[in-house]
């Protein structure tokens, strides 16, 4: 939500809210512009907006816009909105998968990569390296949700993670900052902090632009590759399945909705 701001005000109608008003289609006159720089600049650009359906102006997704050096790669729609998020937006409904020159990268919004870790291993499961968690983590959210969740999924799934943060007072909400590149260290079953700071550091909270080089030899995607020792990945997709539709197939089960 990185071109509106991001708190919701529920006591306005859904026509009212900022998030209706300020929405746009990908692609359109913001996404235009960014796509224009991303091309000069010759850079990969993934930004946070409130995203208008085309086929249905009255639908709105929280996204990312997703640009590469040749131009809007796609979007990619929150599938788990969260907290006041579904008075204005819908779910979505698709993993989004970028293809660079050094392997692929996983796209991810906040709530989706902090307590529903379903995405974040399928994406690892397919390839990716690293996984990009675009988000608005306020302290609301408690000290621990952050930094314990993404630093568990750097350590169980041998990957890296690039997380972009909202920092300061929004409309309501205090929001930590701490935006970071992590990943595995040297030392195994380690996480480093290759630039950034955790969400509760002191001056988190402040804007900055981060950068650094990492070695993706180094995510090793451990339990995803062949185990020389029994033949295949430690990570059983064919039995998870089974437990799924058992789920599934529980009589009322939310999961089915």
């Amino acid at each position: 939500m990185a071109l509106t701001g991001y708190d919701d005000q529920p006591e306005k109608a859904f026509h009212d809210k900022m998030q209706y008003k300020e929405a746009e289609t990908i692609p359109g006159p913001s996404t235009n512009k960014i796509e224009e720089e991303a091309i000069k600049k010759h850079i990969y650009v993934v930004v946070g907006m409130p995203e208008r359906d085309q086929n249905d102006f009255e639908t709105l997704y929280n996204s990312i816009a997703i640009f590469t050096p040749e131009g809007l790669a796609g979007s990619y729609r929150k599938m788990q909105p969260h907290d006041d998020e579904p008075n204005w937006c819908s779910r979505g409904g698709k993993p989004f998968l970028l293809e660079t020159p050094w392997g692929l990268i996983g796209c991810e919004i906040c709530y989706d990569i902090y307590c529903l870790p379903e995405l974040r291993r399928y994406y690892t499961a397919k390839g990716a390296r690293l996984v990009i968690n675009s988000t608005a983590l306020a302290h609301v959210h408690g000290r621990q949700l952050g930094t314990t969740t993404l630093e568990s999924g750097v350590l169980q799934d041998g990957i890296y993670i690039a997380s972009s943060n909202l920092g300061g007072i929004d409309l309501i909400n205090n929001f930590w900052g701490g935006s970071s590149i992590m990943g595995p260290s040297q030392n195994p079953y380690e996480v480093h902090y290759y630039a950034g700071k955790r969400f509760t550091d002191l001056g988190a909270n402040e804007s900055r632009m981060y950068t650094a080089t990492i070695d993706l030899n180094l995510a090793t995607r451990f339990p995803f590759i062949k185990n020389p020792k029994i033949g295949s990945s430690d990570w059983r997709p064919d039995k998870y399945l089974e437990m799924l539709k058992d789920v599934l197939n529980i009589k009322n089960s939310p999961a089915g909705k």
